[in-house]
């Protein structure tokens, strides 16, 4: 682990760092804005790309992409008339991988008969 992340575990967050992350986590999950960010985790992806992947109309999906884009979830490139979008960082990469991790997970309090 990082320093600087070893340094944020071990400080209690403040008021606002929570409510932060809680706004995060709220936005992450709704289950089409979840669905857009793993799509766009394997790739730069297009609005038509993603609507045709989630059978969902370019104009739902571009809502969902804007509200991303403002929580600096994905970024935005455009190439040529086509703009493509992507995880802004690899951090979005590392909670999704560590969540999906999570529910996958036994735990000790699961029957195992």
């Amino acid at each position: 682990m990082k320093k600087a992340a070893v340094r944020i575990a071990r400080q209690a967050p403040s008021e606002e760092q929570v409510a932060h992350v809680a706004d995060l986590f709220r936005l992450m999950g709704d289950p089409t804005r979840l669905r857009i960010i793993l799509v766009c985790l394997k790739h730069p992806t297009s609005v038509g790309e993603i609507a045709t992947e989630l059978d969902a109309s370019p104009s739902l999906v571009s809502h969902h992409l804007r509200l991303l884009r403002a929580a600096r979830v994905l970024r935005a490139e455009r190439r040529g008339k086509q703009i493509f979008y992507s995880a802004l960082d690899r951090h979005i990469q590392c909670v999704i991988d560590d969540i999906m991790a999570h529910v996958v997970e036994p735990t000790e309090f699961e029957d195992t008969d």
